[in-house]
């Protein structure tokens, strides 16, 4: 079962007002439900090409496990589904590419990215992320961040050493504790929870947050939430206003109707590619 019209999808990126070059990464496939959102560092234009092989590996090898599916079902030891299990798999691969490629090149070397992914099956969602990059849910008027972010300042204020206004003060506030391309292996943060038709969804890369506090982008998508595209346009249009100093990427996602499963994935994706 094709999620096209099912699913609405806008991504939208923008090199902001500071940076010369852009080293977010972002893409989705709206028949299967996915988006993918990357957010690179690393000099040499090394963040560039970690988010481009992230978002690309994870669109490429998930598409290939659909493939390999054969019954939806649950996996009785961590009650994830095969939808979860193959994002993180996906996850998994596009970090070892990363830290295979800054290996191979020394202009590289050291090279990562953070990402967020979403995809939707059967009423669902699952998010999965690595990093600072975030997902938040916009549910009657209400903004809720559905990501925890991989911080530094995010585990001072989680320990108590921080408060809310110091952390958002922080000095050390883009400061990663988890990065793809970093080391062999990453932990990844994988979560299933329920939709609703008229939810919006949206991936976001620090350049967008940091820019712009939760109220302001809570603001801009109640004023304009008819229109995906207008406010992935509004969100960057405020981000650069208050100063634009990073990369800023969007995408968002709105469930229009119900989804439930078909029989399997299997049969999802050769509806799909047949």
């Amino acid at each position: 079962m094709s999620l096209k019209d099912k699913i609405e999808m806008v991504a939208l990126t923008d090199t902001g007002l500071v940076r010369d070059h852009n080293e977010d990464a972002i893409g989705n496939n709206q028949s299967l439900g996915l988006a993918v959102l990357a957010d690179g560092m690393g000099g040499h234009r090394g963040g560039e090409v970690a988010s481009a092989i992230t978002v690309s590996t994870i669109l490429e090898t998930f598409a290939e496990k659909l493939k390999a599916i054969k019954h939806r079902e649950i996996d009785e030891t961590n009650a994830a589904s095969f939808e979860s299990m193959a994002i993180n798999d996906a996850i998994a691969q596009a970090n070892a590419n990363v830290f295979a490629s800054s290996k191979e090149n020394s202009h590289y070397r050291g090279m990562g990215t953070t990402v967020v992914v979403l995809l939707f099956h059967d009423d669902r969602f699952t998010v999965a992320h690595v990093g600072d990059s975030r997902m938040y849910r916009y549910r009657d008027g209400k903004l809720k961040q559905m990501t925890i972010d991989h911080s530094l300042t995010q585990e001072l204020l989680d320990n108590g050493f921080y408060t809310a206004e110091q952390a958002e003060q922080s000095m050390n506030k883009h400061l990663v504790t988890r990065a793809i391309g970093i080391e062999e292996s990453v932990q990844i943060d994988v979560h299933e929870d329920n939709t609703q038709p008229g939810d919006i969804y949206l991936l976001c890369s620090d350049g967008l947050n940091d820019m712009i506090d939760d109220e302001c982008i809570c603001r801009t998508i109640r004023d304009n939430e008819d229109d995906l595209e207008k406010i992935a346009v509004e969100l960057i249009r405020e981000s650069n206003k208050a100063g634009g100093n990073d990369n800023i990427s969007t995408i968002l996602a709105r469930p229009l109707k119900p989804f439930p499963a078909s029989n399997s994935l299997f049969s999802r994706f050769f509806e799909l590619f047949s």
